[in-house]
């Protein structure tokens, strides 16, 4: 069996362990796509834009964040590289090293998070199965079993996690449960008078695009992780797509529903209440175990991102960052993270933006050498995103402020170069 430490996070994988097809990369993104973090997501866009305002909002952020995400993934079918060891070929050596502290950071947020909402929606169930004194209802139990759970499949690998677990049951098992809440959904709730049901106004549709955005946008400092393994970048980019796509509208919707419906607080209790009380829990209990693939996902791609600036093994970072965010798990509440979404989008959607245009339009999907300094008109053309990004956002919150500052990061890199091309030439002549 291939464990992570086989291939190194520097290093191109080799073209006959590119193993990946359609399928399983629609496996693995279905799955990501899948979660109590994407049902309270769902929650929070309830109030302020209602049902149909929110089914809009998570529909259209959803499907440009999907198609920007398969992009990046095309990035590591075409490369064979992880995630940051991509981002060389646009910053240049040392300047990949910033992003990948930063991803880093985040993800041992994501990991943290992942074990948090897990660990309260268990502790929920067995308050509600047994008392909520039992042991079975203990925050502490099911952070350690999260916790371990997370980390041992971190250490296992994406090629052992994704062709043993998700690919032969795990998607069924996913299926049916999302299946068994939306049948409960419409049995249950006065679907007509849930539609018609208009928001608060206390969210602007551009912020609710942007929370819908940011989560097919957050994976993309690790998508290549896993695509990297992917035979064609045509699977590669439609398995992504189509997974992530159905997942993620699908979650997010009855996050919004089940909120409106029978969780009219808009606390994530009384959300994971209402999701407890469908099918004696059963469902909710399938996606809680899924959850623990989206932390694997946070913490193996923390240890790639820690490997490229630590140069160790990294089944043995995955085993020690597991532990950290088991750890802060243990100590941190679950507070709302809307604003964690939105900081992710505002530092990584730009970066991409710069990355997407360097690999398809200056470099036309080759290689490339990474140089041994630090892009600096790269580097300028990405702090000009998150610029913008944070400029909309503060001044202008009705317009959105994601897509804008991906693409302002985009043009500025083609500006950039295309100056920097001329003086060349000019220099030359």
């Amino acid at each position: 069996m291939n464990t992570p430490g086989t291939y190194s996070p520097d290093a191109p994988v080799p073209a006959a362990k590119r193993v990946f097809g359609g399928r399983d990369l629609f496996s693995l993104w279905f799955s990501l796509g899948i979660g109590l973090m994407v049902l309270q997501t769902g929650a929070l866009l309830a109030p302020g834009l209602g049902m149909s305002g929110s089914m809009l909002a998570i529909l259209l952020g959803t499907l440009v964040g999907v198609l920007l995400l398969a992009a990046v993934g095309v990035i590591g079918s075409d490369t064979g590289l992880s995630s940051m060891a991509a981002l060389k070929l646009s910053l240049g050596s040392k300047g990949a090293g910033v992003p990948a502290i930063l991803n880093l950071l985040q993800l041992v947020g994501w990991g943290s998070f992942e074990i948090i909402v897990m660990r309260d929606a268990a502790s929920l169930l067995g308050a509600g199965a047994f008392s909520e004194g039992s042991l079975w209802a203990s925050p502490m139990l099911w952070t350690i079993v999260f916790g371990v759970l997370a980390t041992l499949l971190a250490v296992s690998g994406p090629l052992a996690f994704v062709r043993q677990i998700l690919r032969k049951w795990g998607i069924w098992l996913l299926l049916a449960a999302c299946a068994w809440l939306t049948f409960n959904l419409f049995s249950k709730a006065d679907l007509t008078a849930l539609w018609s049901r208009a928001g608060d106004g206390s969210m602007p549709f551009a912020v609710g695009f942007d929370i819908a955005i940011a989560m097919p946008l957050s994976w993309l400092p690790l998508i290549a992780d896993y695509s990297r393994f992917g035979k064609r970048a045509a699977g590669v980019f439609g398995g992504t797509a189509l997974g992530f796509l159905i997942g993620n509208v699908w979650l997010m919707s009855l996050g919004v529903a089940y909120t409106l419906a029978f969780a009219p607080s808009g606390e994530a209790n009384a959300l994971l209440l209402a999701l407890a009380g469908a099918g004696i829990g059963i469902p909710l209990l399938l996606i809680l175990l899924d959850e623990s693939e989206n932390a694997f996902a946070d913490i193996h791609s923390a240890a790639v991102s820690s490997g490229i600036l630590l140069k160790a093994k990294v089944e043995h970072l995955a085993l020690a960052i597991g532990i950290i965010c088991t750890l802060i798990a243990c100590f941190a509440p679950l507070a709302q993270y809307q604003n964690f979404l939105l900081m992710i989008a505002s530092v990584f959607a730009p970066l991409f933006g710069v990355v997407l245009v360097d690999h398809f339009i200056l470099r036309h999907r080759r290689h490339g050498i990474a140089t041994a300094g630090l892009r600096w008109m790269t580097l300028l053309a990405w702090i000009g995103g998150i610029f913008t990004y944070h400029l909309l956002a503060n001044l202008y919150p009705d317009i959105g402020a994601t897509l804008p500052a991906l693409v302002v990061a985009g043009v500025l890199q083609l500006i950039f170069n295309k100056a920097i091309s001329s003086g060349q030439e000019t220099a030359q002549a």
